[in-house]
């Protein structure tokens, strides 16, 4: 929620990603639509694992991510290679 509603919009039109994470540390956060071309999808997971990795506090020491894993809502994850995915 949300009480500038345009600016939000505006925001999402522009691609802007929003993710949450839970107490158990598992971060969840959309990166596209099954109608979305291969491209795309790996666009927006360099983007989002981008962002995670600008966001890292400094005093956090080590690896900050350790694995990723891409799922649809229900379905099973899949696991990607940090190493591969170019931002």
């Amino acid at each position: 929620m949300t009480p500038d509603v345009a600016t939000a919009v505006k925001n999402a039109k522009a691609g802007q990603i929003q993710f949450r994470v839970d107490k158990a540390g598992i971060i969840h956060g959309t990166i596209g639509r099954r109608s979305f071309d291969n491209e795309k999808l790996q666009g927006n997971l360099a983007a989002l694992i981008d962002a995670l990795n600008k966001s890292k506090p400094a005093s956090s020491k080590g690896v900050y991510l350790r694995k990723v894993a891409v799922s649809s809502t229900m379905g099973v994850g899949v696991r990607v290679d940090t190493q591969t995915i170019a931002a």
